[in-house]
């Protein structure tokens, strides 16, 4: 398999895995967890695509695109926490006061899954925030103890997706998702 990963600045090819078919649907663009839940409530249809065009033109892009040749086969979004919902959750702890960066959703298109590309998103979403100064990167995924987790669900990846990348468990938390339980794993860089 010869992926790559790069920085997501390129809007259509994050379109092409995060957008709607409709361009007036108000799907997640991944928004969910980079916005408050208020912003995220008010981006409706085609402003959340719009919204998500304005972050691929930033400095440092929101997250990292797998490519196979030319073409986009997946997302990983990470940032630093201090700038998500995450830095004021009450259900997913911080587990100290280092200025990590997060890694919590996972895109890989239907025709692609299977082939190890979510492992390399996250390697690749590693390397990205450790360039960027990252001294450690947490996630926060489902501990599904190896039993099967439904795709849509899976966004936010799987306790041994992370332990096969080097993450090390830092924390329980009161997060669920897709009836699972969610984990702080963490990487020291």
């Amino acid at each position: 398999m010869s992926i790559e990963v790069r920085p997501a600045t390129s809007f259509q090819d994050l379109a092409t895995i995060l957008g709607p078919k409709n361009p007036g649907s108000s799907v997640c663009w991944c928004l969910s967890h980079r916005v408050d839940a208020r912003t995220n409530r008010s981006l409706v249809g085609p402003q959340r695509g719009e919204y998500v065009k304005k972050l691929t033109e930033r400095d440092v892009a929101p997250g990292v695109l797998a490519y196979d040749g030319d073409e986009v086969v997946g997302w990983a979004a990470v940032a630093p926490r201090a700038e998500l919902p995450f830095a004021r959750s009450r259900k997913i702890p911080h587990v100290d006061d280092l200025p990590v960066w997060s890694v919590w959703c996972f895109r890989v298109r239907p025709g692609h899954r299977g082939r190890g590309i979510s492992r390399t998103l996250l390697d690749g979403a590693v390397d990205f925030a450790r360039g960027h100064g990252a001294p450690a990167v947490e996630g926060y995924p489902v501990d599904n103890e190896g039993t099967r987790v439904d795709v849509v669900m899976a966004y936010v990846g799987t306790r041994g997706l992370f332990e096969a990348a080097g993450f090390t468990l830092a924390s329980a938390t009161s997060a669920v998702s897709g009836g699972f339980p969610r984990v702080v794993m963490r990487r020291e860089l």
